[in-house]
Order: structure tokens, then C-alpha cells, then sequence
């Protein structure tokens, strides 16, 4: 696909994307931000799609990603703001001591070997995730990921509740048979 296409075509599915964004975001301009790294990580490497599926699906498939590395980072950021009439030298300020010392001593980070065979698990839960069809996939995420509500999900895709109960219950078959055979080493 030549780049002025590729950069129309890309142009003409934003808002399509900022929508999807938003709705498992709810903070526009971080949906805008997850949608511009998306857009930039397909304009980086265009020969990446090689047409198997529609350009929107395969932009929505990073999209996904973007949106999961999100919201990961989310969880392990903690917004600090000064109160209403506190400068924000003054917030920094009662943050340390006179010395310089922080006043409060961040967590322990816990086991790093427990966290790196934790980062092992999710990469071998991507892997049989990818195994998934697509649409299966998708829902899955929505729901257990993305944390979207039945409602939310039968709204996005256009399906019934009980349809979505459906394809869940047989992505979450699969993925247990997936993950016992490559994470815990049980033969079906």
C-alpha cells in the first residue's frame, strides 16, 4: 500500500478509533494519545500489514494493545495534585523533608522473581489469546481486560447478551486448555 494511501485510509479511521478508545478509556485526551501511538507505530513499519485482514481490523488489533499498555500503566501511576489554593511548589515541598529526604518511603516492590514469572505468565496468556479467533478474542479482553460491562459489549459489537455469555464461556474453554498445556505443562 503506497503512503498516501495508507495515510488517507489511516486519516478516515481516527475517529473510529477514538470512539472505540474512549469507550474503554473514558479520558479523551488519553484515548487521543493511545490512538496517535497507533497511528505512529503503523506509519513506522506499513509493510507490518500485509492485507490478510482489512486495514481497520488490523489497526484496531494494535489499537487493543495501546489500549492494555494504558491502562497497565494506570494501575502503577499515582496522580498527585495540590489541594484547592496550594501552589505547586508548596505541594512538591511537603512532599520532602529539610534534608531532602522523601517523608514518605515508597512500597516494598515485592518478589522480583514472583513478578517476572508473573510477566512470563501474560506473555504465554498473549500468546494463546492470539490462538483465539478474533472476534472471541476481542470479547474476552472487553470483558475480563478491559473490565466493559455485558452491556457495553453487546452496545460495541451488536450482539445479544446471551450471545456474548456464549462466546465468552468458549474463549475461556480454550484459553484453559491453552494455558494448561503451555503454561502448566498438563497434557490434555
Amino acid at each position: 500500500m503506497n503512503s498516501a494511501l495508507l495515510h488517507r485510509d489511516l486519516e478516515s479511521l481516527r475517529p473510529a478509533l477514538v470512539r472505540f478508545a474512549l469507550l474503554q478509556l473514558r479520558n479523551p485526551s488519553t484515548a487521543e494519545d493511545v490512538v496517535q501511538d497507533t497511528l505512529v507505530a503503523v506509519l513506522e513499519k506499513p509493510d507490518s500489514y500485509a492485507g490478510r485482514s482489512s486495514l481497520r481490523t488490523y489497526v484496531t488489533g494494535i489499537l487493543k494493545h495501546k489500549i492494555i499498555d494504558s491502562l497497565r500503566s494506570r494501575q502503577r501511576e499515582v496522580p498527585l495534585a495540590p489541594a484547592d489554593g496550594e501552589s505547586d511548589d508548596d505541594f512538591i515541598d511537603a512532599l520532602f523533608r529539610p534534608d531532602g529526604h522523601v517523608i514518605d518511603m515508597p512500597r516494598q516492590w515485592g518478589d522480583p522473581d514472583a513478578t517476572l514469572e508473573q510477566k512470563d505468565f501474560f506473555r504465554v496468556m498473549e500468546i494463546c489469546l492470539e490462538r483465539l479467533p478474533p472476534r472471541m478474542a476481542r470479547i474476552f479482553i472487553m470483558r475480563e481486560w478491559l473490565e466493559l460491562d455485558t452491556d457495553e459489549i453487546c452496545r460495541e459489537l451488536g450482539i445479544s447478551a446471551a450471545n456474548a455469555w456464549v462466546i465468552l464461556y468458549r474463549a475461556r474453554v480454550q484459553l484453559r486448555e491453552c494455558l494448561d498445556l503451555n503454561w502448566f505443562g498438563r497434557r490434555p
